[in-house]
């Protein structure tokens, strides 16, 4: 009898629905994607011993990071890497975004699309 009584004060049962399982799953193909990348960048570098640019340098533009990835030099993989990590969540902050546009729940659209477009513009503009 107290079985049934504890289940009935804990409250309704909290199952994730399937936004948040398709959240989840993105998350965690963004970050093993991008860990893939970086070992995959690692090991060229470790194998080569060289990153594939003269000197010290290494690309910092965009462009020049997925170039280099393209052309397989292990600076340009790791990096093209790392920028799929940052792109991650804010991945999220847009699904997140689309999934308030779908509920119509506006003022949480509104809000995670300043939010995502602040994080894009600092993704493109920032230094």
């Amino acid at each position: 009898m107290s079985e049934m009584m504890n289940k009935d004060t804990q409250g309704p049962s909290k199952e994730p629905n399937e936004v948040e399982i398709f959240v989840s799953k993105s998350l965690r193909f963004g970050v093993l994607l991008s860990g893939a990348v970086i070992l995959i960048g690692l090991v060229l570098f470790l194998s080569s011993g060289e990153g594939g640019y003269p000197g010290d340098s290494y690309p910092t533009r965009l462009r020049d990071i997925f170039a280099g990835a393209f052309d397989m030099k292990p600076f340009g993989i790791i990096l093209a890497g790392l920028v799929l990590l940052i792109c991650t969540p804010i991945m999220r902050v847009g699904i997140s975004a689309l999934v308030f546009l779908k509920e119509k729940d506006w003022l949480y659209v509104g809000i995670s699309a300043v939010v995502f477009i602040i994080l894009v513009s600092g993704f493109f503009f920032g230094k």
